[in-house]
């Protein structure tokens, strides 16, 4: 499913417009962006998602063509974790 079919969807499940629902799944995703680049908090849909930003340390990994060691510098990530009413989803229950 691409943007355009989850915005029809959310817009016929919501009954409201596709622009509406468009404008509040972006809404949602600058929000959720905001939040998480902060780092103090996690972002949390209870029973579906959570967000939250992880610390990853610095590390040597190798460059695949020749071989050589590099150095990656430390940085941040993203931890999406499911809930427990889409895991049961993910199950078809």
């Amino acid at each position: 499913m691409n943007r355009s079919e989850l915005v029809a969807a959310l817009a016929d499940r919501a009954e409201v417009t596709r622009k509406d629902a468009d404008a509040v799944l972006a809404a949602f995703a600058e929000v959720v962006g905001d939040i998480v680049s902060k780092g103090d908090e996690k972002v949390t849909v209870p029973g579906f998602l959570t967000f939250e930003r992880t610390h990853r340390a610095a590390r040597t990994a190798r460059n695949p063509q020749t071989g050589e060691p590099i150095q990656i510098p430390a940085g941040y990530s993203v931890k999406v974790s499911a809930g427990s009413k889409l895991k049961e989803a993910a199950k078809g229950k």
